[in-house]
This record gives C-alpha cells, structure tokens and sequence, in this order.
C-alpha cells in the first residue's frame, strides 16, 4: 500500500543547520542577515527594511502555508543558534506526489558554504524517505548562473526554461530556469550530497 503523501511542518536537524517552522520569532534575526541587497535582485520582493518588515513578510508566509501548498522554515545556524536564511517547501501536490523547494535565501556571510547543501540535503531526503516523493523540482531565474550551478552541483536534472514566466517585484519579466530530481535520482544524489558534506567536515 502506497503511504499517503502529507508534507507538515517539521524540524530537521543537520550538523550545520537545522530547519524549523518560520515564526515570528525569527524576524530580527532575519532582518540582520537579510538586509544586504545582494540576496535579493532574483528573487520576488525586495530586501527586508525593518524588523517589522520581516515580521511581515513572515505573516504573509504562514497565510499561504494555511492553504497547504506550501511549508516554510527558518534555516537555523546550530552554532549560533541564529536564523540565518529562510527556505520553504512550495507547489505540494498531494495526489502527484511532488513538490518544489525554493524561496530560499541565505545571509552572505554563508553562502557557498556547507550550510546551503545541508539544507538542501536535509529537505530532499525528508520528501524521498520520509514522506514518499516521485519528484522534487528547484527553479532559478535564467539571470542567475550562480544559482544555476548550485542546483547543478547538487545533481539535479535541468529541465528547460519557461520564457516570460514571472514577474519580479522590480517589473522584470523573467525566464525561469526549471530543475528536477526524482525518486530513481535519489539515491545517487544522496551519495553526492553525503560527499560533498563529508568533505566539508574533513
């Protein structure tokens, strides 16, 4: 018998990070990290201006996770104790057994370091072995070779590119790059991921 496919908000623990529900509490932490203009130009509103901004745009996230299609959560340095970033689960489709992962940011000072891929790890795993995924996409403005080259460092499929596909809070149509991993995938991805940790331990 298949396992009933229900993403819910839930924390999980890595040797970096951990990821638990985005509340409010997290505003002032993310306002700090976020207030730098170089996370933001891809994504689908501009940087945090206040606390109270955060605090904002925090409420606006927990509305859409009240209708089910989306789950977000504070990326949590564990040294620290510090939210540092923010991710979320998105586009859940229960009957086709996907989802996507993405709004994700990160402060600066982290980036391009283990933090990003544990998350990433973290999230994968939980929606192949824990909830029973066929499918996991990531998508990325065809702008940002960066983020580009993060998704393909994590062995994920590219897809092709929707043209015209959204607008940005500047008035920017952009082309959205779409990637994938699916279950088969999986277990490969895993042991790449698992790699690349592993030496960010040594």
């Amino acid at each position: 018998m298949t396992r009933q496919f229900d993403p819910k908000p839930v924390t999980l623990e890595g040797s970096h990070v951990r990821l638990e529900p985005l509340a409010r509490r997290h505003a002032e932490d993310l306002f700090e990290v976020g207030q730098d203009e170089t996370i933001w130009p891809y994504m689908s509103r501009p940087p945090l201006k206040s606390v109270e901004d955060a605090r904002a745009w925090i409420d606006q996230a927990l509305e859409v996770t009240a209708t089910d299609t989306q789950i977000p959560f504070a990326i949590i340095e564990r040294a620290s104790g510090k939210a540092i970033g923010s991710t979320r689960y998105m586009d859940i489709r229960r009957n086709d057994r996907g989802l996507e992962i993405g709004w994700t940011w990160i402060g600066t000072v982290f980036q391009r370091t283990a933090m990003n891929t544990e998350c990433k790890y973290l999230l994968l795993r939980h929606a192949f072995e824990d909830l029973g995924a066929v499918r996991v996409q990531l998508k990325t403005d065809l702008r940002n070779a960066r983020s580009q080259r993060a998704i393909e460092r994590l062995g994920a499929v590219r897809e092709g590119v929707l043209r015209k596909h959204m607008v940005q809070w500047d008035g920017f149509i952009r082309d959205t790059v779409y990637y994938s991993v699916i279950e088969s995938e999986w277990p490969g991805v895993k042991r790449r991921l698992e790699g690349l940790l592993g030496r960010a331990r040594a």
